[in-house]
């Protein structure tokens, strides 16, 4: 069984940071979302992975290289354009053979992995079994429609009126049978060759399509609070250990993870917190559900339930929460008149201040 992992698209919900990096690259507790997948897909017993690339092909493949840090066989793959999903499977077909395959879009992150799922469809004669999850606002997903022996009898597009409170999750497990019916749809109204166009011409000529259930938490990190919720969970699991320096004036408690060659002093770090390799935490707080990425400076600053991106520094800055901060950012108090901002921001930008 192979894989085939989704790392092109704009991630323009994400916007300005994803003008200057893949969105699959965003770092969840320090470590790039699209690692997650590829630890997840190599847990599941596959090795043989291609990776679909656009506009930030040279990225994702400096970040991943030929796969086998995570103990996999990497294939490159590029799309011209984003022309749908279905068109990343009619562009793979050679890569793919004709086995069946695990397609994992690589902007989605579960807690729990893939196994559960890739154990279901191996040896069910399944043609296409779609991954779904209760969500609060089904009318934002796509949704599905189930039988009641759990077959998949219905498909909408992020529909006014949702059948059902049944969202498709990024991650879709495939025979190949799904190369004739990617050849056989044609584009929808805005462009793009629809994977449930694909599965739905499976329904209507004899495939048997079924339904599996995430088991734990998933996320599809297009929006910064998801990333943050995705930040928060991973947090909460991770194993306290302080492998940097931290001074005799500075306070650690909680889960508290400290990488190499970070050095605290004279703050407070309230876990669950990561560190990165490299930092420099000085007269500052810390809080909960906070990473903070390798080679930052910290000085005089206030900063919880957040993610800092390597290179970056922040400087007497107090109360800065809920924030995504980019790469190579510095984020400093304004000099002169008091009660003043300074800012220089990009588009698509959203800042919130105290009045």
């Amino acid at each position: 069984m192979k894989a085939l992992v989704l790392a092109g698209g704009k991630g323009s919900r994400l916007r300005p940071l994803t003008y200057t990096s893949a969105k699959q690259l965003v770092p969840v507790a320090n470590k790039p979302v699209l690692y997650y997948g590829l630890e997840a897909i190599r847990d599941a017993g596959i090795h043989s992975v291609g990776i679909v690339v656009g506009d930030t092909a040279h990225e994702i493949r400096e970040a991943v290289g030929d796969g086998s840090r995570f103990g996999l066989d990497v294939t490159y793959i590029p799309q011209e354009a984003p022309l749908g999903l279905a068109h990343c499977v009619l562009i793979a077909r050679e890569f793919l053979g004709d086995e069946p395959f695990v397609m994992y879009l690589g902007d989605n992150f579960l807690v729990d992995g893939i196994a559960g799922l890739v154990e279901a469809f191996r040896g069910s004669g399944n043609d296409a079994q779609i991954l779904l999850t209760r969500v609060a606002e089904p009318q934002f997903y796509g949704v599905a429609e189930l039988g009641p022996d759990g077959e998949i009898i219905g498909l909408e597009e992020k529909p006014e009126h949702p059948r059902s409170d049944l969202a498709i999750v990024g991650v879709y497990t495939f025979s190949p049978a799904v190369h004739e019916a990617v050849r056989a749809i044609t584009p929808s109204a805005r462009g793009e060759l629809e994977i449930t166009d694909a599965i739905k011409w499976l329904m209507d000529n004899g495939g048997r399509v079924r339904s599996h259930f995430v088991s734990g938490y998933w996320k599809d990190i297009g929006r910064l609070q998801d990333m943050l919720e995705c930040n928060r969970i991973v947090l909460e699991a991770i194993e306290p250990n302080v492998r940097g320096t931290v001074d005799g004036f500075s306070e650690i408690s909680g889960r508290v993870l400290i990488e190499p060659g970070a050095l605290v002093e004279n703050s407070v770090i309230r876990g669950p917190a990561v560190v990165g390799a490299d930092s420099k935490i000085s007269s500052s707080y810390i809080g909960p559900y906070t990473s903070i990425g390798a080679r930052c400076v910290l000085e005089n600053a206030d900063v919880q339930y957040s993610i800092v991106l390597e290179d970056s520094a922040i400087r007497g800055v107090p109360g800065l929460t809920y924030s995504l901060i980019g790469r190579n950012v510095e984020v400093s108090r304004a000099r002169g008149v008091p009660n003043t901002h300074q800012l220089m921001v990009g588009d698509h930008s959203r800042i919130q201040v105290r009045a």
